[in-house]
């Protein structure tokens, strides 16, 4: 194995293919091209799935290769292999001779960075596969002694490494060093016949070694196991319009996906997007200030480059309800007229880039959580969220709540089964009434998914007082 120190190593090998051949190579490709890159990859993933007491999976998977992509005005080229190697890139750039040449002025090269916002070190090889396995032993173990209702436990570790090299027909050079890992406990608590289950995540772009911390992992069981005995007491959920509270943290993927795709820059240059051509307009309460950033040291979404090589930075979308920008790519920004933002990915070397989150979040405000609770006569308190539907085009959702409470007159009641929350996201933004000071980001397992393609991303927000908002459930 190559050592850590030439990363590159794991793109380039002198008898396939050297850096000096492969910038040759880019030039010619995209000489008639406005932009575009050349995308190398090396990614190396494991996965454990511990179930019913032993080691049901373990799968390692090591994938290589590149995408080609060549801009002209609003058109776009691509290719790619899973073979680096000078012939494919040549027979690749036969795809991007056919595009159409402009008269516009080639693109400028991304900003350079020097900013290291995570470790460029291996999770996968640091730790072996004997402790990995003993790790998901212990915590099944510990999980199933904490309360004799516990009746399933499932613990699954995954991890990642990826190399990744942005070259540029203007010389431009960037590569970048991606770790990433993630703890899940799932468990089932059963009780009178009745079964109930909770579940607790966390990861980042970090090392093992924060997992492996037993402090960490014991509170990812008893968050689980918390989630789970609550639902054994949980009864149906009311349905109607009626007051709802959000809690801190995780349940900002409701804003992500409700409103952060609306905020992307491709859906806004085509005019499909509630908030197109309303910069500078109100579109949410006072006090709502939601960014995206990925330049936060070792979280889940963030990236010290985009998959174009442009920089991450804190990107505001709306300022105290205001409407500033939109999150962009090279392409989309181009044809807007504005900066890139640092938000063009990819899932990896077969798919060409896009406009796509990073970690978007609704920044904390001034009230205390304890007193916006008081605040509600009648309505739920939404703690944690599963799965959900969304529309993209115009923010209508319909999200699952995993955890969640009835509030009555301004104090918590019972936990509550199948709630949904129903709605539209450009709407909700103007009904928010109360913005607590708990600002959270989520625990690290955001996982985006937009035309085909999935990213890791990471979510955020403080306690929300939202009026009006359709309950679905079960109960009158």
């Amino acid at each position: 194995m190559a050592h850590i120190s030439d990363p590159r190593s794991f793109l380039y090998d002198p008898d396939l293919l050297d850096p000096e051949r492969a910038q040759a190579l880019v030039a010619d490709a995209l000489a008639r091209a406005d932009d575009g890159e050349l995308y190398l990859q090396y990614r190396k993933t494991e996965a454990f799935g511990f179930d019913d007491g032993r080691l049901k999976t373990a799968d390692y998977a090591t994938h290589s290769g590149f995408g080609l992509r060549g801009i002209s005005g609003e058109t776009t080229a691509f290719a790619h292999a899973n073979e680096i190697s000078a012939a494919a890139i040549a027979r690749a750039g036969e795809t991007l001779a056919l595009l159409d040449p402009t008269k516009a002025a080639r693109a400028a090269p991304p900003q350079k960075t020097n900013a290291r916002l995570y470790t460029d070190a291996d999770p996968l090889d640091l730790v072996p596969f004997a402790d990995k396995v003993a790790l998901c032993q212990r915590i099944d173990a510990a999980a199933r002694g904490r309360d004799p209702r516990v009746a399933q436990v499932s613990v699954t570790l995954q991890g990642s490494w990826s190399v990744v090299e942005i070259v540029r027909a203007d010389g431009t050079i960037a590569t970048d060093v991606r770790p990433l890992v993630r703890l899940n406990v799932s468990i089932v608590a059963e009780q009178g016949g009745r079964r109930e289950s909770g579940f607790f995540g966390l990861g980042g772009r970090h090392l093992y070694d924060r997992l492996f911390d037993e402090s960490v992992w014991t509170r990812a069981i008893d968050e689980a196991l918390a989630q789970a005995l609550t639902n054994l007491e949980s009864v149906a959920a009311p349905a109607g319009e009626m007051t709802v509270l959000l809690g801190p943290g995780w349940p900002g993927i409701l804003l992500h996906e409700a409103i952060g795709h609306g905020l992307e820059g491709d859906f806004n240059r085509k005019g499909t997007s509630a908030f197109s051509g309303r910069i500078g307009e109100r579109v949410a309460a006072p006090g709502v200030t939601v960014v995206d950033d990925g330049s936060i040291l070792d979280r889940r979404g963030s990236l010290t480059i985009d998959d174009e090589g442009t920089p991450t930075r804190e990107t505001v979308l709306i300022e105290d309800g205001i409407l500033k920008g939109y999150m962009q790519d090279r392409l989309n920004a181009r044809l807007m007229g504005v900066e890139p933002t640092g938000n063009g990915r990819r899932e990896s070397f077969e798919h060409a880039p896009m406009p796509r989150m990073t970690n978007t979040f609704m920044k904390g405000g001034d009230d205390d959580p304890a007193e916006l609770l008081t605040r509600v006569k009648k309505g739920i308190f939404a703690k944690s969220f599963g799965g959900g539907q969304v529309d993209i085009v115009s923010g209508k959702f319909v999200f699952s709540c995993t955890e969640a409470y009835t509030i009555e007159n301004g104090r918590l009641g019972a936990p509550i089964k199948g709630a949904t929350l129903i709605g539209d996201g450009p709407t909700v933004l103007t009904k928010v009434k109360g913005i607590g000071n708990d600002f959270a980001l989520d625990e690290g397992v955001g996982i985006c998914g937009k035309a085909g393609q999935s990213v890791p991303a990471g979510v955020g927000q403080p306690t929300l007082l939202v009026e009006g908002l359709t309950v679905g459930g079960t109960a009158m």
